[in-house]
């Protein structure tokens, strides 16, 4: 992906993400640095070596890092990947390059934010490599791509080649000519003119990657020079140097010197493959690929010295995907990135509530692990299976590496907490004030509110971005955003039981077509068609509220990626407006279905100060509860007149009082204006949500604050038998 001075604002899926725009900044240092040595002889770097980012679970799709001091890589960039790197430190700000092995949400379903966060870093240029579809997903963006048909990468750490793999089952549909020009503009051509055609998407397609280092001279042996007489230390030592390394005898003082007295053995730059088989149609052309069968060889230069595989169980377990595996010499290293990984990744969210939950039980409760049924395949070949962190060493020496992987252990968080002075203290004097607060309502659990995301513009380690689930009773459940990472929240919170809840969900609401409101869709929808499947329920399309723009962006993904207009009913938010004309009997219908689903009088949503057809909405149940979302708006008063006398506020409060100004330049609310819209309605609780990231763990409150307002977290829970003055506040 080349990512130059885009013209106007970024428009990523009729959308920008609300992020304050940065000065341009000069030429990163790293870059100028990579530009003298360019200018030098080519020599492999020093250190490589293969990370885990995702470990292929299912909140944490399959991905790869790869580290030299050159060069900075990711293979596949799938929801959560932006969050796993920020949380453990991987610098996305050196990322040079993204090859995605297929166009499937799981491996694309991140890039859209990655690709915000790179421009807004400064980065000058990205490559991003894979299937020719990726040029369609991304064309708005306005974005040139290296398809597979491109010739092979190549930078200061190592050449990439591009291996596609057809399937034998499929239709394969030409999508464009072969692109062999390196022009930006004829790139720029092909991008604009796919774009405005209707081009059938193709499932048929994977893209496996080889990876061979640059060869990398011997090391010069100082210390052994300065034995054998040599001038070590003066100017006459380089073209010694120099030509030992170059392979080369030399004299000094009338005595012959080896290459190999002096130097350590060159290094000829070792091999590493990345293969995504997603399915068992793929096994056939993986197994007679001549490319790949160049690296099987034993004893070879080229053999493999690592094989990633991003393949499931039921494809492991067959005999050929077994014999294939054999083919490698016993030298090759393999892993295995897929579901049967039952280690957390983001260790950060498990602490913050594990201690969280020593204060209340039932609003923080535990997180927990999504467990694969699936039975492990049993291979033959020697295999490791991923973790979180786990590395590979390719250079100085092949070795795995396990220091890096997170720990996540329950007592040494409560242990941490103990470290706090008064700590236990103060929790008991809670429960105390809990027990007296508390209020039965002869156990009646619901409305049951989940926060899922609290935070603004970009997924963090702490707040993952908007999307706030609402159980209405033990089987309706409505969702209100979906950003980034949503379906990964819900596999931390409910575990085992995900599909069960996701079988629940009937109607999503998108308040507006800002990243980190809606990207977390599509992931969620193809989830829960798996959760009915493996449940064996019948299956009905979620009902989508959302502005009418956002089937640009799914009627783009259904065309050139996955099928996934079968999944939705839209009901574009405008015609739920007060006063509103329903144009077509459908969307009448439609409406009505929601209000039945879910047991609501009725269900309103209004225009609201903040991007172009951005939404709020009033949602009234039966038994009389009224719950509003506020989206993203500055203070608004057509949110206060769907919300008069609310039973519960759920307000943006993105910023601190004193922030006015910036808050007006975003078009966001402080929590003062948040908590004087909540009293302007009249609500009997007030939650603030949508919180900057510079607030990462809690906001900072104002003289406002009162019994009637509360702050959210992540995974927190509210109950309708809970007193409101127990939630933090």
């Amino acid at each position: 992906l080349w990512l130059p001075p885009l013209r106007g604002p970024v428009r990523l899926m009729e959308t920008h993400c609300s992020r304050k725009s940065r000065p341009v900044r000069d030429t990163l240092r790293r870059v100028k640095v990579k530009e003298n040595r360019r200018q030098g002889e080519l020599n492999g770097p020093s250190s490589v070596y293969v990370q885990v980012v995702g470990a292929g679970s299912r909140d944490s799709g399959a991905s790869l890092y790869v580290f030299s001091e050159y060069n900075r890589y990711l293979f596949n960039c799938g929801e959560g990947t932006q969050r796993l790197m920020q949380e453990h430190k991987m610098k996305i700000a050196r990322l040079d390059n993204i090859f995605l092995t297929r166009m499937s949400w799981e491996t694309v379903g991140g890039l859209s934010g990655m690709i915000l966060t790179l421009k807004d870093t400064g980065v000058p240029q990205c490559v991003l490599s894979g299937p020719p579809q990726l040029i369609l997903f991304i064309c708005i963006l306005s974005a040139a791509v290296r398809p597979y048909t491109e010739p092979q990468y190549k930078d200061d750490t190592m050449t990439v080649s591009q291996v596609p793999l057809f399937c034998e089952c499929h239709l394969i549909f030409t999508l464009f000519p072969t692109i062999s020009s390196e022009s930006d503009s004829h790139l720029k051509d092909v991008t604009e003119s796919i774009c405005k055609e209707k081009v059938t998407r193709d499932s048929s397609l994977v893209v496996a990657y080889v990876c061979k280092l640059h060869s990398k001279k011997g090391n010069f042996l100082v210390l052994k020079a300065k034995e054998m007489g040599l001038p070590v230390g003066t100017a006459a030592i380089g073209p010694i140097i120099e030509a030992l390394k170059a392979g080369k005898t030399v004299t000094h003082d009338g005595k012959e010197i080896r290459p190999e007295e002096l130097c350590t053995p060159a290094d000829p730059g070792p091999v590493f493959i990345v293969v995504d088989c997603p399915s068992e149609d793929f096994i056939q052309p993986l197994c007679t690929n001549h490319i790949l069968q160049r690296h099987q060889t034993g004893g070879s230069e080229d053999s493999a010295a690592l094989v990633v595989h991003m393949t499931p169980e039921s494809v492991l377990d067959t005999d050929q995907y077994k014999s294939w595996m054999e083919r490698f010499p016993s030298s090759t290293e393999h892993l295995v990135m897929n579901e049967q990984t039952f280690t957390p990744h983001n260790t950060r969210s498990h602490k913050l509530q594990t201690q969280l939950n020593l204060i209340h039980p039932e609003i923080f409760p535990p997180l927990k692990l999504y467990k694969s049924k699936e039975p492990r395949a049993s291979l033959r070949t020697p295999n490791i299976r991923a973790e979180c962190l786990m590395k590979f060493q390719l250079r100085p020496k092949l070795e795995w590496q396990r220091d890096a992987i997170p720990s996540c252990d329950s007592e040494e968080f409560v242990k941490e907490a103990a470290e706090v002075p008064n700590f236990f203290e103060e929790v008991e004097e809670c429960r105390k004030f809990q027990t007296a607060e508390s209020i039965s309502t002869s156990g009646e659990k619901f409305p049951e509110i989940v926060f899922l995301g609290t935070g603004s513009s970009l997924p963090m380690k702490i707040r993952n971005v908007s999307g706030t689930l609402v159980n209405i009773s033990s089987s309706q459940s409505l969702l209100l955003d979906c950003g980034e990472g949503t379906f990964g929240q819900l596999c931390r919170h409910y575990g085992d039981d995900v599909d069960e809840i996701l079988s629940r969900l009937s109607t999503i609401f998108v308040s507006h077509l800002h990243a980190d409101h809606h990207t977390g869709l599509i992931h969620l929808l193809l989830e829960r068609e798996r959760a009915l499947n493996s449940l064996g329920k019948a299956f009905s399309p979620v009902y989508l509220i959302a502005p009418v723009q956002i089937m640009m962006w799914l009627n783009q993904y259904h065309d050139h990626c996955q099928q996934i207009l079968s999944q939705i009913n839209i009901i574009p938010s405008k015609f739920l407006c007060d006063g509103a004309e329903i144009p077509t009997v459908e969307t009448k219908s439609f409406i009505q279905a929601v209000l039945k689903k879910n047991d609501l009088l009725k269900f309103q949503t209004c225009y609201v100060r903040h991007c172009k057809n951005a939404f709020a909405c009033s949602l009234t149940h039966q038994s009389g509860w009224q719950l509003v979302f506020s989206g993203d708006t500055m203070p608004c008063d057509a949110v206060v007149n769907i919300g008069k006398n609310a039973t519960l506020l759920i307000h943006e409060a993105t910023l601190e009082d004193g922030m006015e100004e910036e808050a007006c330049e975003k078009r966001h609310s402080t929590t003062s204006q948040a908590i004087g819209i909540g009293m302007k309605m009249n609500a009997e609780f007030i939650v603030l949500n949508h919180f900057s990231q510079r607030y990462a763990k809690i906001p900072l409150f104002s003289d406002d604050f009162n019994s009637k307002v509360g702050i959210s977290f992540d995974h927190m829970r509210v109950l309708r038998y809970l007193h409101p003055s127990i939630l933090p506040n």
